[in-house]
């Protein structure tokens, strides 16, 4: 599954450098940076006994207009980062990340948005016997996404630059395995940029097709989503789920949809755990035949780059024998249109802080 992520992260990328048609220009950047392990949780309090600091280093491609969508996000540049933490806790273990990133641009260009998702490694997971106390991390490999807000000047001298800013990165398995209780990392950045070719200025060329003149109908979308996950009872076992979701969606601009839709989940982790705690705990009064399955209805919103996307989704219960969550969920994905309007994509359900799934999903729209 790791490599499914790598591949429809770094998809979009790769496939933007190949179509570049003029010549290319590139940069480089270094951050170091200084922050505080959130303490969303008590069950990670103990675990959070100095401040971590750590390195972004970034390779960037920037863009100029050569395509449409280039210049209808204001020329934002694109790239891989690479991400260490030192936790400063032998039991919280390091953090090593790998990520596709866009940056975003804003007041003149002197003020910059870098977001990334990609895949983190920790040195230190939990482990019944080894590492007990590691509440945060149950497994070595899991998603991982930053967002950085920097402000930066570019080639103040011979194509090098400074910038410096404020960051939040957060690594969460999506509890394919227990115990996940994540990390939240916020702090402060500084850092250098050199840019690659400076004395050749490049031509930011105007954006020809606006807003105004695109038009589009309603259209349906259907999608599955699947992948395993874990009760919260730690060594319960990872089982598949399978997620059903079908919506409509309006698009307001090139960039812009505003969706509505229905969801069906179905969760074998959910059936085991429901005959689990029937059994092992009758004192909560939960029948065995209780049904596992759920639907949800949802509002979301798409934003279009290129042939990737972002949607975010806020839905509510309207079936659920259960209730084992919160009435309400979200679900944060990205996707990749690979063929017309098939897609596939990767994304994080959960309950507000607490996460329930990741997927891997294929769909179309039409």
């Amino acid at each position: 599954m790791l490599k499914q992520i790598t591949f429809l992260i770094f998809l979009s990328i790769g496939g933007l450098i190949l179509s570049q048609e003029t010549p290319t220009q590139y940069s480089v950047d270094v951050n170091y940076y200084y922050g505080s392990i959130l303490p969303h949780s008590e069950k990670i309090r103990h675990l959070i006994t100095e401040h971590p600091e750590g390195i972004f280093i970034s390779a960037n491609q920037k863009t100029f207009g050569n395509e449409e969508w280039e210049s209808r996000m204001n020329y934002p540049d694109f790239g891989v980062t690479f991400h260490y933490q030192n936790n400063k806790n032998e039991t919280l273990g390091d953090l090593y990340g790998l990520y596709g990133h866009y940056s975003f641009y804003f007041l003149n260009r002197n003020l910059q948005l870098k977001i990334g998702q990609g895949v983190a490694y920790n040195t230190n997971p939990y482990d019944k016997e080894k590492n007990y106390r590691n509440a945060a991390f149950g497994s070595h490999f899991m998603p991982a996404s930053f967002f950085m807000l920097n402000y930066q000047k570019e080639n103040i001298w011979e194509g090098l630059g400074l910038k410096s800013g404020l960051f939040l990165i957060h690594h969460s398995n999506g509890t394919i395995k227990t115990p996940n209780t994540s990390a939240n990392t916020v702090g402060a950045n500084i850092g250098l940029t050199y840019t690659f070719d400076h004395k050749n200025e490049r031509t930011y060329h105007p954006r020809v097709n606006k807003d105004s003149a695109y038009t589009e109908p309603i259209r349906y979308n259907l999608a599955v989503r699947s992948g395993v996950h874990e009760s919260h009872i730690i060594g319960s076992g990872q089982y598949p789920f399978l997620n059903i979701s079908a919506h409509l969606d309006k698009r307001i601009s090139r960039s812009s949809a505003f969706q509505l839709g229905l969801d069906v989940f179905l969760s074998r982790m959910l059936e085991k755990e429901i005959k689990m705690m029937a059994i092992s705990f009758p004192e909560k009064g939960i029948d065995a035949d209780t049904d596992s399955k759920r639907l949800g209805l949802f509002a979301g919103y798409e934003l279009f780059i290129n042939r990737l996307s972002f949607e975010a989704q806020l839905g509510a219960y309207i079936y659920d024998d259960y209730k084992s969550h919160t009435a309400l969920y979200q679900h944060l994905g990205l996707k990749y249109y690979f063929y017309r309007n098939l897609f596939a994509g990767t994304g994080l359900k959960t309950h507000f802080s607490k996460a329930e799934s990741m997927d891997f999903s294929v769909g179309i729209r039409f």
